[in-house]
This record gives C-alpha cells, structure tokens and sequence, in this order.
C-alpha cells in the first residue's frame, strides 16, 4: 500500500498517514507519524479516553526525547488499521503529549508488522505486511 509524504508548509513534508484505532467497538480515525527512531508506538492519552481506554490501568513506562526529559506513558492494547491491514498491539498513551498534532509509529507494534519503504524523493512510503513465521 502506498502513501505519501504530507506537506505541512513550504519546504515542510513529513511521513505522516492516517490510521484507525479500535477498541471495545469504537473506532477513531487519527493521523500519525512512520518514526524509525522511536522505539514504540506513543499517541496523546486524549485518544485512548476517546476510545474508552482507562490508560492508567496500562502498564507504565518511561520514555526520553531528542530532548532528554523523561516522560510517563501507559501501554495499553488497541487495534491499528493502517490501509488494508489491521493488527493488535500495545499503544503508549502520553498524558501530556508534546504538541506536535500527531503521535508515532515506532518500532514495536508499528514496523515489526510491516515492512516500510521511505522514498523521499517520490514523497512516498510504502508499506507491504510483514509475513510471520
């Protein structure tokens, strides 16, 4: 499946896409960040409250930005669709997200479900599932 680059200003494109994320039967359309530099997937906890999440009830973790401050956040389990493809996995939901206007899509729960192709040239990503052993 392809996607492409957003443009945010002049100069400004990012490898955001929209999603879907379920839980207990309700559904919530959000656009998110591909970050092959964040270790696991993190949305704002307004999302998770959203969907009927008691994120709180998740399990608690820290996490450290490109500025080095630790932050609290609460993985907890939701379905994400991205395209065609929907896959269960843990979500961190951030209490007091930074606002940047999207979460991301890291490592665990996002690329170990997929095989992603950044062309920046193109402004395309591509994504194709990974097939599991």
């Amino acid at each position: 499946m392809k996607f492409f680059y957003k443009r945010y200003a002049p100069g400004v494109i990012r490898p955001v896409i929209p999603i879907e994320l379920r839980s207990g039967g309700k559904r919530l359309r959000y656009e998110a960040l591909i970050d092959s530099g964040a270790d696991e997937c993190i949305l704002d906890a307004q999302l998770a409250q959203i969907l009927g999440i008691n994120y709180r009830r998740g399990i608690k973790r820290m996490v450290g930005g490109i500025t080095g401050a630790e932050q609290v956040y609460y993985a907890c389990p939701v379905v994400i669709g991205a395209g065609e493809w929907s896959f269960e996995t843990l979500v961190g939901f951030m209490p007091n997200m930074p606002d940047f206007g999207y979460g991301v899509l890291g490592q665990k729960g996002f690329f170990e479900n997929f095989v992603v192709k950044f062309d920046y040239t193109k402004l395309e990503i591509q994504l194709s599932a990974r097939v599991k052993n």
